[in-house]
């Protein structure tokens, strides 16, 4: 990853993600998992460059929202050095269970 912001993931991030694993091997393949394991490192790397190139949110405008996939958006803040991956959230759900 090139130099930026540090990425740091909040302990639902990592919980969300490997949920999202564990679904992706159950019904597909490891392949699936890899392509989805590197688009999420190159999403992460831009908003690491970049970090206010995606939209913030209606309920936190702290909180920005990024669209990774067509199941899966990453919420994410930002700090003086940091981006904290907040969760990672299937918007086929019902919205009242985001939690950000």
């Amino acid at each position: 990853m090139r130099s930026g912001y540090r990425i740091q993931w909040t302990e639902r991030a990592i919980l969300d993600l490997q949920n999202i694993i564990d679904y992706l091997l159950y019904k597909w393949t490891e392949k699936e998992v890899k392509n989805f394991v590197q688009k999420l490192d190159k999403r992460l790397e831009l908003i690491s460059i970049n970090p206010r190139l995606f939209p913030k949110t209606k309920k936190r405008r702290n909180v920005r929202r990024s669209v990774l996939t067509k199941h899966t958006v990453i919420y994410y803040e930002t700090s003086t050095d940091t981006i904290r991956i907040v969760t990672l959230f299937d918007p086929r759900q019902d919205p009242r269970k985001l939690k950000i």
